[in-house]
């Protein structure tokens, strides 16, 4: 299928109602999707979906959903097989970040980064898996992080959820080879989004990385646009990309001499 269009096909976003989460729902509307949006604000959801029903002759549901619930999850789950036949796109979008120095994050706080950035993603995956298995079909799309292939410094915890985001989604793409389901990661640098409203409360981090910082529509783009392909990571900038690639073959090198310019929290 040609990849401008998503005419028909039934997509599932969680953490749907601002940042990326809200502009992938925009494009994949555009492109005649139908949609399933899922976050913890209620009222924004609902604009959204007023918004979108406005401009484009698509199905739009949404449903309050706290990704670090694993009961809500599926209930949630259960209600939307309700309104949408079959679940075509899963979107692990919901997530979020706290920097601080490993000693000084909370324990609940560590919690909840794995609970929601995690297990919550996990659990999404698990609730629409039997379906696209028996359809041999479908794809799932997590989104993780390039923290998630470099660990820098106050990202401890943040980097411990996405290095597991990635492993999972390594292993869940060799389990679902055969059943032609596609597994899609996406790995984006620092993002301008209202993410950093919590995770650099000093606006440190903000500051001295503004002018490297993706807009979100351009990141949504790049996902929509991996939308039915077999896309297996996106890295966002490519740029960024390489010191990943650095760091694989050079770590010792590359700590000793990123530290410094990584510790930018």
């Amino acid at each position: 299928m040609d990849r401008r269009t998503l005419n028909g096909i039934n997509i599932v976003i969680t953490g749907a109602s601002g940042g990326i989460g809200a502009e992938m729902a925009k494009l994949c509307a555009a492109r005649g999707a139908n949609l399933v949006l899922l976050a913890r604000s209620l009222d924004k959801l609902k604009q959204l979906e007023t918004e979108l029903e406005a401009q484009y002759l698509v199905s739009i549901d949404v449903f309050q959903l706290d990704i670090s619930n694993t009961m809500q999850i599926q209930t949630v789950f259960q209600q939307i097989s309700t309104v949408m036949e079959r679940i075509d796109i899963l979107v692990n979008n919901a997530g979020f970040g706290i920097f601080r120095a490993a000693h000084e994050a909370s324990i609940s706080e560590i919690k909840e980064m794995f609970a929601v950035n995690v297990v919550g993603l996990m659990a999404c995956t698990s609730m629409v898996l039997p379906q696209m298995q028996a359809r041999r079909s479908g794809q799932i799309i997590n989104i993780a992080s390039q923290a998630g292939k470099i660990a820098t410094p106050k990202s401890s915890v943040y980097s411990a959820t996405k290095h597991a985001v990635l492993g999972y989604s390594n292993a869940l793409r060799m389990e679902l080879y055969d059943y032609n389901i596609g597994v899609t990661t996406v790995n984006p640098g620092p993002i301008a989004t209202n993410f950093f409203e919590i995770a650099d409360e000093q606006g440190t981090y903000v500051k001295n990385m503004q002018r490297f910082m993706l807009q979100p529509e351009y990141v949504a783009r790049k996902i929509v646009d991996s939308m039915l392909t077999n896309k297996r990571e996106i890295n966002l900038p490519r740029w960024m990309n390489l010191g990943s690639v650095a760091f694989v073959l050079f770590p010792r090198m590359f700590e000793r001499v990123g530290r410094r310019v990584l510790n930018k929290k």
